[in-house]
């Protein structure tokens, strides 16, 4: 299973009001519950969904503002924790490989890190929601 067709099974699970939905592809048995935590009878395809989200992606808008987007539908925290303080606040400068947020998907919390520098010019999603895939996030200054 590529990770496009993975990434659309969770769009249309969370765009539903579906309490479950199972789905199978020659070996690989997909399962969604909103009943309890999310599985995956194939182990092989959460390490590759968890390796493929990894990258952030920006789309240009001119010369030096850009937008990190999110590479999956998910929910979107800005911090580690409730309590904490947030990866990335706005006028924050961020380096190549830091984290500026975590995005859920199938409750596997996945840390997002920026692949070039920046400033944040504005934080673009609230803490907890839910975004799509290509949703800018951030808004920032290339460096």
């Amino acid at each position: 299973m590529k990770i496009e067709q993975l990434e659309k099974l969770i769009k249309i699970f969370d765009q539903s009001t579906l309490l479950e939905l199972k789905y199978k592809e020659g070996d690989v048995d997909v399962y969604f519950s909103r009943k309890g935590e999310a599985s995956v009878a194939t182990p092989v395809a959460v390490p590759t969904a968890a390796v493929a989200i990894n990258k952030v992606s920006a789309v240009e808008a001119d010369d030096t503002e850009s937008y990190i987007t999110s590479p999956i539908v998910s929910t979107f925290y800005p911090a580690p924790s409730p309590t904490s303080k947030p990866f990335v606040s706005v006028g924050d400068k961020v380096k190549i490989g830091q984290v500026v947020c975590i995005l859920e998907a199938m409750k596997i919390m996945t840390e997002i890190k920026c692949d070039f520098e920046c400033e944040i010019e504005a934080v673009l999603v609230s803490n907890g929601q839910k975004v799509e895939y290509g949703q800018p996030l951030f808004r920032v200054k290339r460096s």
